[in-house]
């Protein structure tokens, strides 16, 4: 990334990113969890797009490609629903992957595995997830071979996941976004850190996959698949700017900042998104 791609930059791109989901509210059909379904279809309409949960096989080669992203995530994976993923997958649409727990069992990290073959335009996971994603995927002695599993958890910070996730990111032409205290996005080459939201939005389930959600929305509204990294960065800084404002807005434990969360996601305004943004060029 530039080096005058300044925090003010960042911010208005975000706004520009936000806006246009708002004035086009693209179909984002979303492939998820039954545990997400919930948090990430009323994040996407919080923030103006529109969400399909759409699983069917019988369905999706019809219907996916009318959509403008896809959200492939296998956080309750099953083996009926995999070939859905893989049609949606292969729709032609831009789409996100999000590989829950990926290291949990051989069978989802083959699934992980053979989704990513697909060429996401971005994966998004946490350090854990990415680390074993890439330890199995570069089959390298330099990727981490010694990840914890631990559920959805991460047992692992964000940065100790970056020069996997570079590597990751130069071996698929994925944009790689880890999540954590800082979530770094790279996209082999260039990084930069969203520092973005509260410790608390850890205690609502499927926050992050309601942020991959809102990132397959902002990578509907791009207007180049080269855009993918800033879609990812600006998603991940005002999902987590919704949950900075949603504590702000006196939330007092991570129920009612779900609900805090998404209402300030729906009212956010230009001025509140290009002023506290926090994107930043990683060195």
């Amino acid at each position: 990334m530039d080096e005058e791609r300044t925090a003010a930059w960042w911010g208005r791109r975000a706004w520009e990113l936000l806006s246009a989901v708002r004035a086009r509210a693209p179909l984002v059909h979303c492939v998820t969890n039954l545990v997400s379904m919930d948090i990430a279809a009323n994040a996407l309409l919080a923030a103006g797009a529109s969400p399909a949960m759409v699983h069917s096989l019988l369905e999706v080669p019809e219907f996916t490609p009318r959509c403008d992203a896809v959200c492939v995530n296998v956080g309750t994976l099953s083996e009926g629903w995999l070939p859905s993923m893989r049609a949606a997958a292969s729709a032609g649409r831009p789409w996100v992957l999000d590989p829950v727990a990926a290291a949990a069992s051989e069978f989802r990290m083959e699934a992980c595995l053979s989704l990513l073959a697909l060429r996401p335009a971005v994966v998004r996971g946490n350090a854990s997830e990415i680390l074993a994603l890439a330890s199995r995927s570069l089959a390298a002695s330099s990727s981490s071979s010694t990840t914890t599993f631990k559920g959805a958890d991460s047992t692992h910070d964000s940065g100790d996941a970056l020069q996997d996730a570079k590597a990751l990111a130069r071996s698929t032409g994925a944009v790689i976004a880890v999540s954590g205290a800082v979530d770094y996005v790279t996209d082999g080459e260039r990084v930069v850190g969203v520092s973005n939201g509260v410790a608390m939005m850890q205690k609502i389930t499927a926050t992050g996959c309601a942020a991959t959600a809102l990132i397959a929305a902002f990578l509907a509204v791009v207007e180049e698949p080269s855009d993918a990294m800033a879609a990812a960065a600006c998603a991940l800084a005002v999902f987590g700017l919704a949950g900075e404002i949603g504590m702000e807005s006196g939330a007092k434990g991570p129920a009612s900042l779900r609900m805090h969360l998404i209402d300030a996601l729906y009212c956010l305004d230009e001025q509140t998104v290009t002023s506290r943004v926090k994107i930043s060029l990683h060195s």
